[in-house]
């Protein structure tokens, strides 16, 4: 199964999506299985022609006898999750940045924005987008479609604490920072996030780890250089998001090869 992942070429969709990418549809039979792990993006996808079974940990994809559009909308992941494809399939998948996507939905939190999407014309510029052989003009048309869509929205108080997230402060040092309660951070990171801010928290140090680990190659390094208490933090953490410990990971998995199925 032929997979290409993208980057925003409009310099202005860059601040808000992370990325996208292709998978096309062939005439041999390939099943493909792998492994995605928790992140905070918000993501949304459209696959041609298809039947879907999922529960929590695993999605099985794989053609339909009848013609359809099948679209999704993901906002939070927190256990790794299988995927298997019985077959190749034609399918784009987009990847927002945390808090990017209010900018081109009208909606005010994160449960909102499923029912806005499935109102919206997404699905219908997808099936055009998938229809489309040509590369170059399917992502002229995917990004024409969100640049479309852009509204600009006031998240100022959103964004100062995604901000106040990202850095060595702890949760109550951001709530009195910002003249807030933790009750009323957490509802906030909820509302916005999708997730209570320790977890949002716990996956983003966790996909610094990942990128990390290409220049940095010892434990006690990465726990410190990522918010980490210490190294049994970091375990304990890792093991949560991937069921196995760091070292046995990194063993499996070569993060050197940027494979978009762990990074995204």
């Amino acid at each position: 199964m032929k997979v290409t992942f993208y980057q925003p070429i409009h310099p202005f969709l860059k601040k808000y999506i992370e990325g996208y990418y292709f998978m096309e549809k062939n005439d041999a039979h390939c099943p493909v299985t792998y492994l995605t792990f928790p992140d905070n993006y918000f993501i949304v996808s459209a696959c041609q022609d298809v039947s879907i079974v999922q529960d929590k940990g695993w999605v099985k994809i794989h053609r339909s006898l009848s013609e359809n559009l099948v679209t999704d909308f993901v906002c939070r992941c927190s256990v790794p999750t299988e995927i298997f494809y019985e077959q190749s399939i034609n399918e784009v998948t987009v990847y927002f940045k945390p808090l990017g996507m209010y900018h081109f939905f009208d909606a005010d939190d994160s449960e909102a924005l499923q029912d806005n999407i499935h109102r919206s014309d997404f699905k219908e510029i997808m099936h055009a987008v998938l229809k489309e052989s040509n590369r170059k003009k399917q992502i002229e048309m995917l990004e024409a479609y969100w640049l479309s869509k852009f509204r600009a929205k006031n998240l100022t108080f959103a964004y100062a604490l995604l901000a106040d997230l990202e850095t060595e402060l702890s949760i109550e040092e951001i709530a009195a920072k910002n003249n807030i309660t933790r009750q009323y951070l957490n509802k906030i990171s909820k509302r916005y996030l999708a997730k209570p801010t320790s977890e949002f928290r716990k996956i983003q140090r966790f996909r610094k780890v990942l990128i990390s680990n290409k220049r940095v190659k010892n434990l006690t390094e990465l726990s410190y250089e990522n918010l980490f208490y210490d190294q049994s933090h970091l375990i304990k953490d890792f093991k949560e998001l991937t069921k196995i410990s760091p070292r046995k990971f990194f063993e499996n998995v070569d993060t050197e090869q940027n494979n978009i199925w762990l990074f995204i």
